[in-house]
């Protein structure tokens, strides 16, 4: 019986240390009909040579002529995968994480025992502590405008054996079938990075698609690899984002809702852990710069102090 196949998108930007261990533990995998796509997102070093020497014809390089953002990058490689591989499944992959060797058996497996699958996760353990889950998918909870990691820290225990229907999956490891494309398109690029993610899975279930945790699947990740720097410049797309989220997918009383808790409650919890946790005013400045922008529903680019 011939296995579909799937086309493994890594995104690389000035990651080339943690691209090259997620490689090399992707080498490993037993599933026989697939390939790898990495796309740089106008890495600074010598990223792409050094790829292309090391892995040859193991790889396709997409080398992109500016950093085009976690939405946009990806959305590169899905393009490029479909035009040069004809690929039945694309599967998404942190460029800071390790697989086990049967992930992705596993996960075209269930994928493929129920048509309305459109999307699935693995589970996702934590690379520093090995033991702890960071994440079995995500839940969105629309009132408060938050998307929560299910099983964040707690060890890996027999509730989290069990196959589950999700509100929401991470793209660390994200496998989404050829006719969710077709029917839902790529991800929002306006998003940049941050909870592009979670647009993306309600759309794919509006469409009608379930999107499932698929537990005998596995991955290592290495929380915050690609935002190892203290800037502000995650922040202020965390908190833009989460006001462009709920401006597009919110209904008009859990947008109300959502601005009660977030201005009452979440402007001042995160002012007092940037501050104590960080000690840092870039961080606090991007992320009341994002709020602005957020609120006001700007498009403009995040240039401020610290920023990059």
């Amino acid at each position: 019986m011939k296995q579909p196949k799937v086309s493994i998108i890594i995104l690389n930007y000035n990651g080339l240390t943690d691209t090259i261990e997620c490689l090399e533990s992707l080498k490993k995998i037993t599933y026989p009909n697939y390939d790898t796509i990495v796309v740089d997102n106008d890495s600074a070093g010598d990223d792409v040579k050094v790829l292309r020497e090391k892995y040859g014809n193991y790889l396709h390089i997409v080398e992109n002529d500016k950093n085009y953002g976690f939405a946009g990058g990806n959305n590169i490689g899905m393009r490029y995968a479909l035009t040069n591989s004809n690929p039945d499944y694309l599967l998404l992959l942190n460029n800071d994480t390790v697989v086990d060797p049967e992930f992705v058996t596993e996960m075209v497996k269930v994928t493929e025992s129920d048509p309305a699958i459109g999307a699935a996760v693995a589970k996702i353990y934590l690379y520093h502590k090995p033991n702890r889950l960071e994440s079995v998918g995500s839940k969105i909870n629309m009132w408060r405008g938050q998307c929560f990691r299910i099983g964040w820290m707690r060890k890996d225990t027999e509730q989290y054996e069990k196959l589950r229907e999700l509100d929401a999956a991470a793209t660390n490891s994200l496998l989404i079938t050829k006719g969710v494309i077709q029917n839902v398109g790529f991800f929002d690029e306006s998003y940049f990075i941050y909870l592009d993610d979670a647009d993306y899975c309600v759309r794919v279930r509006r469409a009608g698609y379930k999107i499932v945790y698929v537990p005998k699947a596995k991955i290592w990740h290495k929380v915050g690899a690609s935002a190892r720097r203290v800037t502000g410049l995650p922040y202020y797309y965390l908190a833009r984002n989460n006001f462009r989220f709920m401006r597009q997918h919110a209904t008009k009383w859990q947008y109300r809702c959502f601005l009660a808790y977030f201005f009452v409650c979440h402007l001042w919890l995160m002012t007092g852990a940037y501050l104590i946790y960080f000690r840092s005013l870039r961080v606090l400045l991007g992320f009341y710069r994002g709020v602005r922008d957020g609120l006001f529903n700007s498009t403009a680019a995040a240039k401020f102090y610290g920023g990059n």
